[in-house]
């Protein structure tokens, strides 16, 4: 049942430069769904199963709360189930999404994120995009919006993928699916993979082999294509590399936060050229924070009472940087007037 709703993503995909990729992509999304894989899984299936069938209304993809509006008939018991169905989904990591009257205020305001990568980015239209680590497939819906002809979402965490599956019930796009995997899972099927734009979104630092990742994404991109890369840096100390020895604003998976100069080069040394920082900030308890969506500790529980420039650890608070970079090869995209 639940592969059934990503096949008409899979016959798109089969129409286009990525089509050698689908039935890789199909096996594996099938194996990792299998109720038995995980624990909650079978939960998880059952609120998706239990979320109302809802005549569909206008959709907005460009919108910063992508959405659907208010169905006819969606009030009282439908409503009430929809909010309780996503509610069962919690937490949610990426947004907003407005849903037929159910606004999903997710702990990252994604949609910030997403207007300073806009301002940067090649154009998409018509694009083939890939989103490495994309979640909930927040950031895929926004390209769609912006033009791209199709985007392949990965994510390994399988509650992520529920929630595109939830999600996109009601948004009806099959030219989008969040499949679980990671870019190690990325089928190596040539030497130049088919999509036009990468993009790697708050990964980088996750990853005890950067240097691994970053040649993943080197490898799914065309000749000419663009890499759009957001991760944690050091915006003080350029030459240097943060490797925390435990934890990092309380999370256990931050394995290394370099300098500006550092990250440029080791883009330079996955092969990538044309390295540009689009945009330097520092993350604000506006832009993550706890929500009813939410409900657990946020960045505002990790860092120091006593110096918000610090986290709780005493390292550096966090800052964002985005970059963009491109694939050697044939001339690259247009950029955006």
């Amino acid at each position: 049942m639940t592969l059934r709703r990503l096949a008409p993503f899979f016959a798109r995909m089969a129409a286009t430069p990525a089509a050698t990729w689908a039935a890789p992509l199909r096996r594996l999304a099938a194996e990792r769904l299998h109720p038995e894989r995980h624990g909650d899984l079978p939960g998880w299936l059952q609120a998706l199963e239990s979320l109302p069938r809802i005549e569909p209304g206008e959709i907005q993809l460009d919108a910063d709360c992508v959405q659907v509006e208010r169905g006819p008939g969606v009030h009282g018991s439908a409503g009430e189930a929809l909010r309780s169905g996503l509610d069962a989904l919690h937490p949610w990591r990426k947004g907003p999404f407005c849903l037929h009257g159910v606004r999903i205020d997710a702990e990252w305001r994604a949609d910030w994120k997403w207007a300073r990568a806009a301002a940067a980015i090649a154009q998409l239209h018509d694009r083939l995009v890939l989103d490495v680590g994309g979640g909930n497939g927040y950031y895929g819906y926004r390209a769609l919006g912006a033009g791209a002809a199709l985007v392949l979402g990965i994510d390994p965490t399988l509650r992520f993928v529920l929630q595109f599956l939830a999600v996109n019930q009601y948004l009806r796009q099959d030219r989008l699916a969040v499949l679980p995997a990671a870019d190690t899972d990325l089928p190596l099927l040539a030497a130049d993979g088919p999509f036009d734009t990468a993009l790697s979104m708050g990964v980088l630092y996750h990853r005890r082999d950067a240097a691994a990742h970053l040649a993943q994404l080197y490898r799914a991109l065309r000749p000419g294509g663009e890499l759009v890369l957001e991760t944690l840096v050091l915006p003080h100390d350029p030459k240097s590399v943060l490797r925390p020895p435990g934890r990092y604003a309380r999370m256990r998976n931050v394995h290394a936060i370099p300098g500006i100069d550092v990250l440029r080069g080791w883009l330079d040394g996955a092969g990538f050229r044309r390295v540009e920082v689009a945009d330097v900030t520092r993350t604000t308890t506006d832009e993550q924070r706890s929500t009813p969506w939410m409900r657990f500790e946020s960045l505002a529980q990790c860092l120091s009472p006593a110096n918000p420039q610090r986290t709780i650890e005493g390292h550096p608070a966090p800052t964002r940087a985005l970059l963009t970079a491109q694939k050697r090869g044939q001339c690259g995209l247009a950029r955006p007037h």
